[in-house]
């Protein structure tokens, strides 16, 4: 009943929170940081309610170590939503972000020394090979949509690319993370929900270096269409409908997947969550008629086949199949 629940918190939240997070985008696509700000905010409140019991349960893993995690989780949360700003689409945001397994491997290999195996290797190539087609594709289509001069073309252009080396960086720094959490945890035992806490909680201050634009953002908010709130009885602006449907969805993705990595192996939850940002990746083209070439649907599925392979789906499928032969015989 657990795993059921997870999995079901996982997609219904996860691909609510892409949905919302598009509406925000769509017409603010500048106001990352106030929605980082805000998820902060809601998860870190949440976590002195009910992780540290309003202050009086302390940490297990020493705050010195926090202080170095919250500072990677905060600059890869701040830069993947501010790199929305450099036209860089939600489609290709959303493929971009699927390459952690690369980064993973590839830090992997430098800091913890660790082998793989050929299918792995092989599946870091296709996984590669796909970004790279979604990534040059996304280009063309940032100079062919530019009007005006072959200056202007060239601008919007190097804006791009400074989108998508932010998408690099951040995608690199979330590996390193992730090794520092393994360590950690190895030392420690798995605290993932002080993690949680600790990691939007210490980052708060660091907000203040965004406050300027938060406030302009949150002005533009204000001045949006109203619209009527039953429970309420009264009218609020849409965008601020948005914004808290995304602070919620994202606590439910996120208590989703929490659930999960207690409850299954971490295979299991690799899988889910691939298949859930691969529709989010298709209702995001369907719904809102993103630019999508047949060239991007190669290479989205060289990406997720990659990732598939990575995690020994088929494998899995394999043996648990011969398994229920054997018993049969």
């Amino acid at each position: 009943m657990g795993t059921f629940f997870a999995i079901i918190l996982v997609f219904v939240g996860c691909c609510s929170n892409v949905v919302s997070l598009e509406l925000l985008v769509r017409d603010f696509p500048g106001c990352g940081n106030i929605v980082t700000f805000a998820q902060f905010v809601f998860i870190a409140l949440e976590g002195f309610i009910f992780e540290t019991k309003l202050g009086r349960k302390g940490p297990v893993i020493p705050i010195r170590n926090y202080v170095i995690m919250v500072t990677m989780f905060f600059t890869v949360s701040v830069i993947n939503n501010y790199a929305l700003n450099f036209n860089i689409a939600m489609p290709l945001h959303m493929i971009f972000r699927s390459g952690s397994l690369i980064a993973s491997m590839i830090l992997g290999i430098i800091i913890l020394k660790k082998r793989y195996s050929a299918s792995k290797y092989l599946s870091i190539a296709l996984i590669s090979a796909g970004i790279f087609i979604c990534t040059v594709m996304s280009a063309k289509q940032v100079n062919t949509a530019q009007e005006g001069s072959e200056e202007q073309g060239f601008h919007a252009f190097l804006h791009w690319l400074v989108g998508i080396a932010m998408l690099t960086f951040a995608l690199l720094m979330s590996a390193r993370m992730g090794i520092f959490q393994e360590t950690l945890y190895k030392k420690y035992g798995k605290h993932s929900r002080e993690a949680l806490f600790y990691n939007h909680f210490l980052p708060l201050p660091a907000f203040l270096l965004l406050s300027s634009d938060i406030y302009t953002h949150a002005v533009l908010f204000s001045h949006t269409a109203p619209v009527l709130v039953p429970v309420i009885d009264g009218h609020v602006p849409v965008m601020w409908i948005y914004l808290l449907v995304n602070i919620i969805t994202q606590y439910v993705c996120i208590r989703g997947v929490f659930i999960l990595t207690t409850e299954c192996a971490s295979l299991t939850v690799t899988l889910v969550v691939t298949l859930r940002k691969f529709l989010s990746l298709i209702f995001s083209i369907v719904y809102f008629q993103n630019p999508f070439t047949p060239w991007h649907w190669l290479g989205t599925a060289v990406v997720f086949v990659g990732t598939l392979l990575y995690t020994e789906v088929w494998a899995g499928v394999t043996r648990s199949l011969s398994r229920k032969k054997k018993k049969a015989e």
